[in-house]
């Protein structure tokens, strides 16, 4: 009977210690699940700052297939000041891509809820992690999926960062087959600065509606109209609006000579914001000197005047198209040439 006892003790205890055992490795998920979310409770943005310790803990120690996913983002603070890798940008827009998750994932009940977590790693706290990753240049973004190690992971390519936000979401949804939802982008204007603007706008109504009335607004000023009408036709002329869509520098330091500027590069591919400029301000001055002709020379009553400035504006126009034509031809390696009518000849 001792002996009977000894074994049923012996037996409830590998019994109790197997169970809890179990316990502890299956549930080793749901804890760090619990973890990233209360980690991601706490954070302003909803970006998990991670650093050597947790990538240890979330997903080199962590046996796979894990119950999520990570989203990492590369940072290095010292490279905040390199404009040309818009890191600032890209990480401001990687917050809005989390928040927007959070907001339309936040019901347990859905299906992508608690499946994907943002992160974000800084170079100087984490040299460690970004050898591991073998992260060599910025902007840089990775998807951690629950069957990846790092290397096999999946990186978001340097092309789909001109889209910002939904670029990245596309990436993630592509990836995960879990759903980002609508991107929010915060307002504008915050609740108070809106409040501040409305009460702002009704105090100065009535005076506005006198100046209105009165005819003593900028509206009323010829000048504005015909600088504004001059600011759009060379805006237009320009290539300005490329400029900023592209984001297309003035003017590029020489690969052969660091110390020369390029302000004109040959090749149809691309073109540079001095070379918009210079294009805008040779046709400015043809639409200026058209203008000229058609809308004042023609009250002035001198005729040797009306000749003269006929003659000078011709000279500056045909000067003007030149260049625009030769500098095309440069570009392009098309030539632009006249053809005689064959009556002509």
């Amino acid at each position: 009977m001792a002996s009977s006892g000894t074994l049923t003790h012996l037996f409830f205890i590998v019994a109790i210690f197997s169970s809890s055992s179990f316990n502890v490795f299956s549930d080793s998920g749901a804890d760090r699940v619990s973890e990233l979310l209360d980690l991601q409770s706490r954070s302003t943005s909803g970006v998990i700052h991670l650093d050597d310790d947790s990538v240890s803990r979330f997903l080199t120690s962590a046996k796979t297939p894990r119950p999520y996913s990570l989203v990492i983002f590369f940072d290095a603070v010292q490279l905040h000041d390199k404009h040309e890798l818009h890191l600032q940008e890209l990480r401001n827009e990687f917050a809005i891509v989390t928040n927007s998750f959070i907001t339309n994932n936040q019901d347990p009940s859905s299906p992508s809820h608690a499946k994907i977590f943002f992160c974000d790693i800084e170079f100087k706290e984490s040299q460690t992690s970004f050898s591991l990753f073998g992260v060599n240049a910025l902007p840089h973004i990775r998807l951690i999926g629950p069957n990846h190690g790092l290397k096999n992971s999946d990186q978001m390519d340097q092309g789909d960062f001109a889209r910002l936000a939904e670029s990245m979401a596309e990436f993630i949804e592509s990836k995960t087959k879990l759903s980002i939802g609508p991107i929010h982008r915060p307002p504008i204007l915050s609740k108070k600065q809106l409040i501040f603007a409305t009460i702002a706008w009704l105090i100065w109504m009535p005076f506005l509606i006198k100046k209105i009335l009165s005819g003593k607004t900028l509206l009323h000023d010829p000048k504005i109209w015909l600088s504004g009408a001059v600011f759009i036709y060379f805006f237009s002329v320009s290539g300005a609006m490329h400029n900023i869509i592209r984001k297309m520098p003035m003017f590029l330091a020489d690969r052969g000579d660091p110390s020369k500027l390029i302000f004109f590069y040959q090749g149809s591919g691309m073109q540079l914001g001095a070379e918009g400029f210079a294009i805008g301000f040779l046709y400015t001055i043809v639409g200026l000197l058209l203008a000229l002709v058609t809308r004042v020379l023609i009250k002035v009553r001198n005729v040797t005047v009306q000749r003269l400035v006929m003659i000078f504006a011709l000279f500056v126009s045909f000067w003007a198209v030149k260049k625009v034509v030769y500098l095309d031809n440069w570009k392009t390696g098309y030539g632009v040439h006249a053809f005689w009518p064959s009556s002509w000849s």
